[in-house]
């Protein structure tokens, strides 16, 4: 049976390299896709095919390219190699997009995720051109059936000036009824309150409202998301789930935390799921999520019954889940909701419910502020996604990462971060595999003592007491003591001598 049962829809249906001619030099594109979910398979590639062609013959060609987060390589990666890219947002993490953006080649806004989509609303970035946005079907009242990511899809087929269409027969239709596309957006002073009291309250409708007027192509595929198997946890990512895991245990016992928690955000890796596997054998039952992506860990919670419901925008699961999911969408549609990243990263949302924020880091200073984007200072990693719209409004948000990187070369505790990205305002636990620090109620030289005694590795230790002793004799004030010839002077000695080891 056709996935397209409209017949609008269906008079529209062209081959990729056609449908790629409608995407223009200057054209912004919103693309679908979150966590290499549920973006467009084949028009990224016919479009690197223009691009480089105009390229050769001297032409200018690039586009401005919107997403929900990161993509895959067939996105990102094809566009980024052929210099298509003149600006990305709100997030990426491929190595070629990446390279491209330290470069210079590129440029880069690195929005906060729950910002993107009113950024857009608002027309603040400039009018969308074109929306290329994966579909799993059209049905005969024309709307689209969503594949296994939200993101910014919403606000995108909305706005955009064209809609081209990827209908993917990969994605399982039994997705249908798994999402909640809330339609209620807007602009201040016209926003309202959006009715979710608990995880597993729904406010929206189930399927994509397009305009079929602007629809200008619809390309028929059945190629798999780009999904990628997660490292198995080692011991240090164990030991720092452990450590979140018995602070989790100590907030219940002494009454600040209920039996089953309060419902959970976790960052993607190894460290997330190593902590799903914890609870997955700990004593909390009942548990609830309301975060970006869910990862294989949710599904094997959702499986042995420990949670009862998980709220997100797009799926991150490995080949052998996400095959999984597609077999049994049907079965998981009653605890797994997708909804807009306006909505799983609402601000409002996430103080409301209480949500337990947990996510990753590149490095903390003494006093608690952390960096979780950039490398040394300048060079750019991945972006900082949806981290602050948890941390900032979370009710008790972590950060976790190995106390050492590059085989013990770089410590991730260091005297001041080299890029803010999360201020010691927002930072109210750190956790390395040496231990966690608990940085609520403490002024910053109590903070400073535990996260060097509690987080820093041993060989860095002594060095960064020796500092924070230090700065308390030479810094112009002893509130937040600093010696700021000093400050950054771990960061310069890695770049000249490849080690922050004095």
């Amino acid at each position: 049976m056709s996935r397209i049962q409209h017949e609008k829809f269906r008079s529209k249906v062209m081959s990729a390299d056609e449908a790629a001619t409608f995407i223009e030099h200057g054209d912004n594109v919103g693309f679908s896709g979150f966590t290499g979910a549920g973006y467009p398979k084949l028009i990224p590639g016919a479009l690197a095919t223009r691009i480089r062609a105009a390229h050769e013959e001297g032409k200018d060609f690039q586009i401005g390219c919107w997403t929900g987060a990161s993509t895959a390589p067939e996105l990102d990666a094809t566009l980024a190699e052929v210099d298509g890219i003149s600006y990305r947002m709100p997030y990426q993490s491929d190595p070629v997009m990446r390279s491209k953006i330290n470069a210079g080649l590129s440029d880069y806004n690195d929005i906060h995720l729950s910002h993107s989509g009113p950024l857009v609303r608002a027309e603040v970035l400039a009018p969308l051109d074109v929306a290329v946005i994966e579909v799993a079907g059209i049905n005969a009242d024309g709307e689209g059936i969503p594949s296994s990511s939200v993101g910014n899809n919403v606000i995108y087929l909305e706005k955009a000036s064209k809609i081209i269409l990827e209908v993917n027969s990969w994605q399982s239709l039994d997705l249908l009824g798994m999402h909640d596309l809330y339609y209620g957006f807007a602009l201040p002073p016209d926003r309202r309150e959006v009715d979710i009291l608990a995880p597993g309250d729904r406010v929206g409708q189930t399927t994509y409202r397009i305009d079929a007027s602007k629809v200008v192509a619809v390309v028929e595929t059945d190629l798999p998301d780009r999904n990628s198997p997660f490292k198995p946890a080692d011991a240090i990512s164990e030991a720092i789930a452990q450590h979140y895991l018995d602070f989790l245990a100590n907030e219940v016992k002494h009454d600040r935390l209920p039996k089953n928690l309060l419902p959970l955000q976790s960052g993607v890796g190894n460290v997330a799921n190593a902590v799903l596997a914890g609870l997955q054998a700990g004593p909390f039952s009942d548990l609830t999520s309301y975060t970006e992506v869910i990862q294989d860990g949710m599904v094997d919670l959702i499986d042995s019954g420990k949670l009862t419901v998980a709220s997100a925008t797009a799926f991150s699961l490995s080949p052998e889940y996400a095959e999984r999911m597609n077999d049994e969408a049907k079965k998981y549609r009653k605890n797994i909701i997708l909804r807009p990243q306006e909505l799983s990263n609402h601000p409002e949302m996430i103080r409301r419910l209480g949500v337990l924020a947990c996510n990753g880091m590149i490095e903390a200073d003494i006093y608690g502020n952390v960096n979780s984007t950039h490398i040394m200072g300048s060079r750019l990693q991945n972006g900082i996604g949806g981290s602050a719209d948890f941390t900032r409004n979370a009710y008790i948000s972590a950060f976790v990462t190995p106390s050492v990187a590059k085989g013990g070369a770089i410590s991730a505790i260091v005297p001041m971060v080299s890029h803010h990205d999360h201020t010691e305002h927002d930072v109210q636990v750190l956790i390395t595999e040496q231990g966690l620090a608990d940085l609520r109620t403490l002024a910053p030289r109590k903070r400073a003592k535990l996260i060097i005694e509690n987080c820093a590795h041993p060989d860095y230790r002594p060095a960064l007491l020796d500092y924070f002793e230090r700065a308390q004799k030479t810094a112009n004030g002893q509130h937040t003591p600093h010696n700021l010839g000093e400050a950054l002077s771990w960061h310069v000695r890695f770049l000249a001598d490849g080690t922050m080891k004095s």
